[in-house]
């Protein structure tokens, strides 16, 4: 009678923790939402030309992010070298994990900007892209304007979509990191 008891309580508890094996697959390859790109359209607004270089807009973004203390269990900050290089800290087991994924940015036609993967390092573990973004779009609340798609392995930042204040608009117009020249249009309404 008594090695039955232990008998079925360690099937129990390895029935349990496949059950949590299964539920943490399952949330860590659920696909994200994508939303669609938005084609270019005719405004009332008139652009005014913002020219930029690597150093000032790594300032302005840092400040961005730190000014709306987004919520996620990620703390990171931008560096635009070479690349957009986001680095940042992974909880993981009550211990920080030291990351750090590479870009390249693409000024698209509709104004938007497609952030294309080029490396990812998480402490001296090599992990998946893939795997590692949809964490990332799972535990971080992103303002509505940025999509994460892990399956593309690319960040797309709808800065059409940005909320400026009095109804301004961003577009991206060039944004070539080797040259260091970054062109943005602000977008002032007529109205």
């Amino acid at each position: 009678m008594f090695n039955n008891k232990w008998k079925v309580a360690f099937l129990t508890l390895v029935g349990v923790l496949v059950v949590c094996i299964i539920f943490l697959a399952i949330l860590i390859f659920k696909p994200v939402e994508k939303s669609p790109i938005i084609k270019k359209k005719e405004r009332e607004e008139v652009p005014f030309a913002v020219t930029t270089n690597r150093e000032d807009l790594t300032k302005l973004i840092n400040h961005y992010l730190e000014k709306e203390g987004l919520n996620g269990p990620i703390h990171y900050e931008i560096n635009i070298a070479d690349q957009v290089e986001l680095y940042g800290t992974l909880p993981i087991f009550n211990t920080d994990i030291q990351m750090k994924l590479s870009f390249e940015p693409i000024a698209l036609e509709n104004g938007d900007l497609l952030l294309k993967q080029k490396e990812i390092s998480i402490g001296q573990l090599p992990l998946p892209v893939s795997y590692v973004m949809n964490f990332i779009a799972n535990q971080y609340n992103f303002p509505e304007w940025v999509d994460i798609n892990p399956e593309d392995e690319e960040i797309y930042v709808h800065l059409t979509k940005m909320d400026l204040k009095n109804g301004m608009l961003i577009e991206a117009i060039t944004f070539d990191l080797e040259q260091n020249i970054i062109q943005f249009n602000l977008l002032l309404p007529t109205e």
